[in-house]
């Protein structure tokens, strides 16, 4: 018989929503970069095209995405069903939890 274990490694952390105009705007919270610098570590047999898949719950909203890296952070990206779910909106301050998550 063998035993095996596993870990769930979490982060919980405030952060505030801000919006990145591209082509298209899009809304994200941001991880610290101490946070960012840890998660990058713990997960680099997730990453894939510098992206993290992770699963998230804000609020009572619970899903799954790939964080983005920008400038020294990870940014946790939000579909629309997510802010209107959580009545969130650029400017908030909300509590994150993730976990990386493999790929589906």
């Amino acid at each position: 018989m063998r035993l095996v274990q596993w870990i769930t490694v979490e982060w919980e952390f405030d952060g505030e929503i801000i919006e990145w105009r591209g082509p298209a705007p899009y809304f994200f919270v941001a991880m610290s970069e101490a946070d960012s610098a840890e998660l990058k570590e713990e997960a680099r047999s997730l990453i894939y095209w510098g992206q993290v898949p992770v699963q998230v719950v804000i609020g009572d909203t619970e899903f799954r995405t790939a964080l983005f890296p920008r400038e020294g952070r990870y940014l946790v990206p939000l579909k629309d069903a997510v802010r209107n779910a959580e009545g969130i909106h650029e400017g908030d301050v909300v509590s994150v939890v993730l976990r990386p998550a493999r790929r589906e």
